[in-house]
């Protein structure tokens, strides 16, 4: 990652910074329209929990809430993992979404921003993410920010 100033500055009345408990429902709708885009259907109950687990315990991960003249237009969450590539605990994107009116603006650059900073803070080498092959978009901004893809396949087992 390059540092976490956005590839374009931010529109005027937008604010990134760490979400509040107390903002959990004004996320929930952005949470849930990023699941429909990948074709995910949690349960509302367990969106709520992994929003409220993130904000509380910083040990967990982080949440960050993206505001447009005071309307949430945006989110990212993340956590840590290990890396026995990196010998150290890493940052990981899990999710990242900028409603589709704010899009265009620097919200979704200023989020990986924030994702990287606190990154930063904590020693983290890395920052690390998945997206979908064929999200050309989101490609976009992450080359804009100065990531790098990877070609590692990701698999997942069902518990």
């Amino acid at each position: 990652m390059t540092d976490a100033t956005p590839a374009r500055p931010l529109d005027d009345g937008v604010e990134i910074r760490p979400a509040r408990e107390g903002e959990v429902e004004e996320l929930l709708p952005l949470m849930r329209a990023y699941c429909d885009f990948y074709g995910f259907d949690p349960s509302e109950e367990g969106l709520r929990e992994l929003l409220t687990t993130l904000i509380r315990d910083p040990g967990e991960g982080a949440v960050f809430i993206a505001r447009a003249d005071g309307a949430a237009v945006g989110l990212a969450t993340m956590d840590w993992r290990w890396s026995a590539s990196r010998g150290a605990r890493m940052g990981h994107l899990e999710d990242l979404f900028v409603s589709p009116e704010a899009r265009g603006g620097g919200i979704a650059e200023a989020l990986i921003g924030a994702c990287a900073q606190l990154c930063r803070e904590r020693g983290a080498p890395a920052l690390d993410w998945l997206t979908r092959p064929d999200n050309e978009r989101a490609q976009a901004v992450y080359r804009r920010v100065g990531a790098k893809g990877e070609s590692w396949m990701e698999y997942e087992l069902e518990l």
